[in-house]
């Protein structure tokens, strides 16, 4: 079974799950438009090589991040650094929904999720 679906159906998921607990931190939704493509900043690394660019988007891009601001959010009664976090996370599910996946440094389309990578070739 090809996995890219259930990956595209993950990232929704994730999406949607981090718009549901930011409502219900009351979130608000004015801050979360303008902070939403923030993480698209670290395609910055690209104007110097695919290498440096998938380093930079990668690291921006995963999960772990938003995690430990989120956790320290929790940890230390600072909902500001929560909402961020959710915002975050949300920023990644959908992008993961559509099919922006993790970077390879060979170059900005070849991810994680793309196509060429999880061809199905029977035996």
């Amino acid at each position: 079974m090809n996995p890219r679906p259930l990956l595209h159906l993950e990232g929704a998921g994730v999406f949607l799950l981090s718009i549901v607990a930011y409502q219900w931190n009351h979130g608000n939704w004015s801050l979360f438009v303008v902070l939403f493509l923030v993480p698209d900043v670290s395609m910055v690394g690209y104007f110097f090589n695919a290498r440096k660019g998938a380093l930079v988007y990668n690291a921006v891009h995963t999960y772990i991040g938003p995690l430990f601001l989120g956790t320290y959010g929790i940890a230390t009664d600072r909902r500001t650094a929560l909402l961020l976090a959710l915002v975050w996370v949300a920023h990644i599910g959908m992008d993961r929904a559509l099919g922006f996946g993790l970077k390879y440094p060979t170059e900005f389309k070849d991810t994680h999720l793309s196509p060429r990578r999880h061809g199905y070739f029977p035996k």
